[in-house]
């Protein structure tokens, strides 16, 4: 697609209106339904910007944040109670999609199911809010789609133009749909996936959509799901980023206060439970399914509605906490040697919160050219090359616990040789060969 110098300078230009919030800032109000009903139910203590790895000579100069999960005992939203400004935590981030085969293969899937759901044609304008290196962008490119992205991250909008992208360097927001209006740009499909949990003014967001979504445009966003988050004490999910944790049933009040309707949902098991949801206008010729009222059905059942459920919640890390750490002592006082997999930023969480450090785990194994030879945010574990590891430990620790199958089937040696897996949640779990449990 064609962008002319001037339609890109315009959203080039384009700063998000709400970055002037003051570094740990309190969210005195419910971010969806704007009640001063929050109840704090979970508190992880300080914990450093996940995604800012440092280097050996910056280490004593880390900023740390309280990090508190408050949930709205009005419209049941969960949300970060204090959070850094956005710019500082979006404008450099590290994360790579490509990189990620799990999620790779899923974005295969996921787009084969939106086009196919949808009968989308080729042609069809996609819109990809947070496009990163435009890895979603390039499987709708594949299928004949024209592709457009917004993201403000400047290291993976340009991997993106690289691969013959056109990244806009913005945040999604009213402001920023108001300028691709004006340009005449008018998607048939808008894409968020991982995203949408990111923000923090919700409400702009979605005022961006109202201000460039037609009558059969589909807004589809995947997200983490608060039901599997709770049923399996994924409390790793909690941290700066993800000012927010949905669930179905707080999204239909939001997207009708904008004249937009929920239209269908899906679930998958990426990121250890999210669903994909949809969402069009409400005078769109496309019917809302069951799934929609059925999805909300069981998240009361869930006791998605109760404040005991986040309560005990809370109660489930602590114990959860106890025993990964009586399990790792106890490993290495028998001389067994602990490294971990992977440095997501979840896994930053779960090792400030537990307090554990190069002590109880020598090093962290990555591929991301980005983390190698720092050390982990607040704990200061050194991050390593997996590929430079000449000795291969008794134990990993599986920070990136969500593609586990994926690492049994990469490590399949390793594990057939004597190695294991920690799998730090729901229950501290020890994967050996043939990616049994022990």
């Amino acid at each position: 697609m064609a962008i002319d110098r001037l339609s890109a300078s315009i959203l080039l230009s384009i700063k998000q209106d709400t970055i002037t919030r003051e570094p740990d800032m309190k969210n005195s109000y419910c971010m969806n339904c704007h009640s001063p009903h929050l109840k704090r139910f979970i508190d992880l203590g300080n914990q450093p910007n996940g995604n800012i790895f440092p280097s050996l000579n910056v280490l004593d100069s880390e900023q740390m944040f309280s990090c508190v999960m408050l949930v709205c005992t009005q419209c049941w939203q969960v949300q970060l109670e204090n959070f850094p400004p956005v710019d500082t935590m979006f404008t450099n981030h590290p994360y790579i999609t490509g990189l990620n085969q799990p999620v790779v293969s899923h974005f295969e899937k996921l787009v084969d199911d939106i086009v196919q759901k949808f009968a989308i044609p080729p042609n069809s304008l996609v819109l990809d809010i947070g496009a990163n290196d435009g890895t979603l962008l390039s499987k709708f490119r594949d299928r004949g789609m024209r592709v457009l992205g917004i993201d403000p991250c400047k290291r993976t909008g340009q991997l993106a133009r690289y691969a013959g992208m056109t990244v806009f360097e913005a945040f999604w927001n009213r402001q920023s749909a108001e300028a691709m209006k004006q340009l005449g740009f008018y998607p048939d499909l808008i894409t968020a996936t991982a995203v949408f949990y990111h923000l923090e003014d919700i409400h702009s967001f979605v005022q961006g959509l109202e201000v460039i979504m037609r009558e059969n445009t589909i807004f589809c966003t995947q997200c983490v799901y608060l039901k599997d988050l709770i049923d399996k004490v994924q409390f790793d999910h909690f941290y700066h980023e993800h000012t927010m944790i949905h669930a179905i049933s707080p999204l239909r009040n939001l997207f009708s206060e904008y004249g937009l309707r929920l239209l269908d949902v899906d679930f998958y098991p990426i990121h250890g439970g999210s669903f994909v949801l949809y969402v069009v206008r409400e005078e769109s010729h496309f019917p809302t399914t069951r799934k929609i009222d059925d999805a909300i059905t069981e998240e009361k059942r869930a006791g998605l509605e109760r404040l005991q459920t986040y309560l005990d919640f809370s109660k489930r890390v602590e114990k959860n906490k106890q025993a990964l750490m009586s399990f790792l002592t106890q490993i290495k006082s028998a001389g067994k040697r602990v490294f971990g997999m992977g440095a997501p930023l979840k896994g930053s969480t779960l090792l400030n919160y537990y307090g554990i450090g190069p002590d109880i785990v020598e090093c962290l194994t990555e591929i991301n050219q980005y983390k190698i030879g720092r050390y982990t945010p607040g704990t200061h574990i050194p991050i390593v090359s997996e590929n430079a590891i000449d000795e291969q430990p008794d134990y990993y620790l599986l920070l990136s616990w969500s593609f586990l199958d994926f690492f049994i089937e990469k490590y399949a040696d390793y594990l057939n040789t004597g190695g294991k897996f920690i799998i730090p949640h729901p229950t501290v779990n020890v994967i050996g060969k043939d990616g049994q449990s022990q």
